[in-house]
C-alpha cells in the first residue's frame, strides 16, 4: 500500500478506503486520539486507536516523539478541530521516544530552551512552519532568477579577498595552532601555508560575480556567507546566506527596480503556497506582539505586513533628505535615539532606519547616494565627489534588508578609492581587469536570507530561522 503524507490525506476524499501513514506522534490522549505528522503540513491528523482491542505494552510504547506507521479507514471527523480521520486497524512503532528524557514535550517552551534543542526543535509547530517557509522562500528565489534570464554561479567559500573591507574575517590555514612558520620580520609566513597566501572564509560573493556578469549579463548568487563580528544581537550570525545578483549595463535605478520586484515577487510566492503555515505564525506573531509594551507593538499583523509590502510601491529618498528628517525628528530633539543625527554623513543605524519606515513613511523605504566616506570601495563616485550610487533597502521591523550599488566601472577612479583605502593593488588585479577590458556600467545588491525569512515568518530573533545558528560562543551540532 502507497504511503501517503499527512498534508495529503487532510485534502483527500478518499472517504471509507485503506490509507497508510508514517510519523510522529505529537500527542496521545484518552488511550486513544493519536496526534500524528510528518512534516509535510502545520496540521496534525488524528489517528483513532481501538485500545480495547490494542495491546497494552503497544499502547505505552504511543508516547510523544515516537515514530510510528499507521494503517487504516480514512474517515470523515467526528469531532472539532478536523475534517477528516483515520480509524486505525494496524499500528506499529519504528523508533520509541522514553517521555521522561524527550525534551519537547507538548507545553510551551522558551526560545532558548529549544536553540539548545536545536537538533529537534524542528518537530514544534513554530520552527517546523518557519523552516517550511524558509524552503519556499528559497525555491521562490531560484524561480524569480531563473524566469527572469539570470544564470546562477556558485562563488568561492575560499578567498583572499575581504569584498566588504570591514576586516572581520574567518581565517582559513592548515598550519597548526602555534606552529606556524614565520618570515624574518616575524610575522606569519603564509606562502607556505596550502593555498600559499593569506585566506578567508568570504563575506560576499559579490566581486566574484561581478567577473561573471561582465560576461553573461546577468547573474545571481545564492550561498554561505561568514562574518567574524563578536555580535550578540537578534539580527546578527557568523554564518549566514546571501542572495547577490549583479546585471551588467545596469545603472542604480535599475538596481532599485529589480530589488523591488525581486522581494515582491518572492513574498507573493510564500504568501501564496504557504498559507497554512504563515496563519499559524501570524497568530503566533500577534500573540507575541500583545506581550510587549504599546509603544513597541507592531501596527500590522504578519500578513498584513507582507500583503502591505507586496502591494504597495517602495519609497525612495535621498540619504540627504532623510538625514533633514531624522535630524528634525521628535525622537532625535528629545533625545530618544541611542545615537542621535546631528551632521551629514553619519552612518545610520537600525534605530534610523525604522523610523524612516515605520514612524515616517509608513512603508518600506529605498534610500539613495549615500556618503562614499561610509561606503565600500566599489560604489560609483558620484559627480558631486561627496556621495555614492548606492541603495539600501529598509523594512519596517529589521532596518536594511538589501544593501546595493551601481558599480565603480572606471578604472582610474577605482584606483584612487583602492589607494585611498590602503588595499595594494595586486590583490584586486583581476577585478581591476574587468575595467581595463570591455568595461560598462553594472550593479548589484546582496540581501541576507536570514533577514527575509525573519520578516516573512515574523520571528525575533534570526538565531530562529537558520537551522543551527552559528553565533560568538556557539557552534553546536
Amino acid at each position: 500500500m502507497t504511503v501517503s503524507s499527512v498534508a495529503e490525506l487532510l485534502k483527500s476524499d478518499l472517504f471509507l478506503q485503506e490509507v497508510a501513514v508514517k510519523g510522529w506522534v505529537r500527542t496521545f490522549r484518552s488511550n486513544r486520539f493519536i496526534a500524528l505528522n510528518d512534516g509535510s503540513t502545520i496540521n496534525n491528523i488524528q489517528c483513532v486507536v481501538d485500545f480495547e482491542n490494542t495491546d497494552e505494552e503497544l499502547l505505552r510504547r504511543i508516547t510523544t516523539g515516537a515514530a510510528v506507521s499507521i494503517k487504516g479507514t480514512l474517515v470523515e471527523s467526528q469531532g472539532k478541530g478536523q475534517s477528516v480521520e483515520i480509524q486505525v486497524s494496524e499500528l506499529e512503532i519504528l523508533g520509541d521516544s522514553n517521555p521522561d528524557e524527550y525534551p519537547i514535550q507538548p507545553k510551551k517552551h522558551s526560545m532558548e530552551f529549544l536553540r539548545e534543542n536545536a537538533h529537534l526543535r524542528v518537530r514544534t509547530n513554530t520552527f517546523s512552519a518557519v523552516m517550511r517557509v524558509r524552503s519556499a522562500l528559497s525555491f521562490a528565489v531560484h524561480k524569480y532568477f531563473q524566469e527572469n534570464g539570470f544564470n546562477y554561479v556558485n562563488t568561492p567559500i575560499i578567498t583572499g579577498s575581504d569584498a566588504e573591507g570591514a576586516g572581520e574575517m574567518f581565517r582559513v590555514s592548515t598550519f597548526e595552532a602555534n606552529k606556524a612558520p614565520l618570515t624574518e620580520e616575524g610575522e606569519i609566513d603564509y606562502s607556505q601555508d596550502f593555498f600559499g597566501k593569506e585566506t578567508n572564509l568570504t563575506v560576499s560573493g559579490q566581486l566574484e560575480a561581478e567577473t561573471y556578469a561582465m560576461a553573461l549579463g546577468k547573474v545571481y548568487t545564492f550561498g554561505p556567507t561568514f562574518r567574524a563580528e563578536n555580535s550578540n544581537t537578534t539580527r546578527h550570525l557568523a554564518e549566514f546566506w546571501m542572495i547577490e545578483p549583479e546585471v551588467a549595463f545596469m545603472d542604480l535605478d535599475g538596481n532599485m527596480d529589480l530589488s523591488e520586484d525581486f522581494i515582491k515577487s518572492v513574498l507573493a510566492y510564500v504568501l501564496e503556497n504557504c498559507k497554512d503555515d504563515l496563519a499559524f505564525l501570524d497568530q503566533r506573531f500577534a500573540k507575541e506582539e500583545s506581550q510587549k509594551p504599546q509603544a513597541q507593538r507592531s501596527e500590522m499583523g504578519l500578513l498584513e505586513k507582507l500583503r502591505f509590502v507586496v502591494d504597495n510601491n517602495f519609497k525612495r529618498v535621498s540619504y540627504t533628505e532623510a538625514i533633514d528628517i531624522l535630524r528634525n525628528s521628535k525622537p532625535n530633539k528629545k533625545k530618544k535615539f541611542q545615537f542621535p543625527i546631528n551632521e551629514w554623513g553619519a552612518d545610520l543605524q537600525s534605530e534610523h532606519e525604522r523610523f524612516l519606515v515605520e514612524k515616517h513613511f509608513k512603508c518600506p523605504v529605498i534610500l539613495f547616494d549615500y556618503p562614499a566616506s561610509i561606503k565600500a570601495f566599489y560604489m560609483r563616485l558620484n559627480d558631486d565627489g561627496k556621495t555614492v550610487r548606492a541603495m539600501d533597502v529598509l523594512f519596517p521591523g529589521i532596518g536594511e534588508i538589501v544593501g546595493g550599488s551601481q558599480r565603480e566601472e572606471r578604472l582610474d577612479v577605482l584606483k584612487e578609492k583602492i589607494n585611498a583605502m590602503g588595499i595594494e593593488e595586486k590583490e584586486l588585479w583581476w577585478y581591476l581587469d574587468l575595467r581595463k577590458f570591455g568595461t560598462a556600467v553594472h550593479s548589484g545588491f546582496g540581501l541576507g536570507f536570514e533577514r527575509l525569512v525573519q520578516f516573512a515568518t515574523g520571528m525575533g530573533n534570526i538565531r530562529d530561522v537558520i537551522p543551527f545558528p552559528r553565533t560568538p560562543q556557539n557552534a553546536e551540532f
